[in-house]
């Protein structure tokens, strides 16, 4: 039976947050969903409503800058703001939650975590490791900044959508990004804050904030205590099969499941079999 979701505001540190709930009829958890840079909690919707079918109570957030949330007021999208959203959500919780956190909020679910072993019963990372391929992310980071000048209609949206992953089965339905994009003076843009790609490690050059980082998120992993599992794109440009072996290394008791023929948007090009390994680590290994 599917579950249809219900509309919440979530207070962040300093921002609104806009989430999406899907409550489950048999309740074997919480389990928060966290997209990746420049997405939005949409991205998750066959996930959570997949989840909920299973028992798991699956809440999907918008991150500060993003969809419906609220954009930061002095521009803060760095990793302890993030963090500190998160922590926010957490304690309006009844629990602990398993926190399932694509790329940008993979990171930041991984940070959160190993900074502060109580937060969560159980950490899922899609297709992100403490070590990032600089070319997948300049790929990345160049694919959002070729939109910020719009696009003339939603299928020309779609067309760089489909140029940029072509790893996806099934190319997006222009219509369905209206939940991504709003229309202005005529013309349509990803909903996202631009200052969330010029202000992140203001500063400092972009090695610098990427050794930093790396070192930060190596420490963090190293901490993880909880039932991990990495869930990696086998085309992914973002995490290589040495990213994916060094930070099973640093968690030695993480879960590792390759997806054949995804790319680094694993639950998009392959739902079916990314839920199912999400549902079967759930069930093993976090159940109680």
């Amino acid at each position: 039976m599917s579950v249809t979701p219900e509309h919440l505001t979530i207070g962040g540190r300093d921002v609104a947050l806009a989430a999406d709930r899907w409550i489950a009829p048999d309740h074997h958890g919480v389990v928060l969903l966290l997209h990746g840079g420049g997405q939005t909690r949409h991205s998750w919707q066959q996930t959570g409503a997949r989840l909920a079918e299973y028992g798991w109570t699956s809440i999907a957030l918008d991150a500060r800058g993003h969809g419906e949330s609220g954009w930061s007021a002095d521009a803060d999208y760095s990793q302890d703001a993030m963090i500190a959203d998160l922590r926010a959500v957490i304690a309006t919780l009844d629990e602990q939650p398993v926190l399932v956190g694509a790329s940008m909020g993979g990171l930041t679910s991984l940070l959160a975590q190993g900074e502060d072993p109580s937060l969560a019963r159980g950490l899922v990372l899609v297709d992100v490791t403490p070590r990032i391929e600089p070319e997948g992310s300049a790929e990345i980071t160049a694919f959002m900044r070729s939109g910020m000048e719009g696009f003339d209609s939603l299928d020309d949206a779609a067309a760089a959508v489909m140029a940029y992953n072509p790893h996806r089965k099934r190319p997006p339905r222009p219509t369905g990004l209206r939940k991504n994009l709003r229309e202005r003076d005529g013309r349509w843009y990803w909903h996202w804050d631009p200052e969330f790609l010029d202000r992140r490690g203001e500063g400092r050059s972009a090695e610098e904030t990427a050794r930093e980082l790396t070192a930060r998120a190596n420490a963090a992993a190293r901490a993880i205590r909880v039932p991990a599992l990495l869930i990696r794109g086998s085309e992914s440009r973002i995490v290589s099969p040495e990213g994916a072996r060094e930070l099973l290394t640093l968690i030695p008791h993480a879960k590792f499941i390759d997806v054949n023929g995804a790319g680094h948007m694993v639950a998009g090009d392959d739902n079916d079999v990314f839920a199912q390994g999400l549902l079967g680590f759930l069930d093993e290994c976090v159940s109680v």
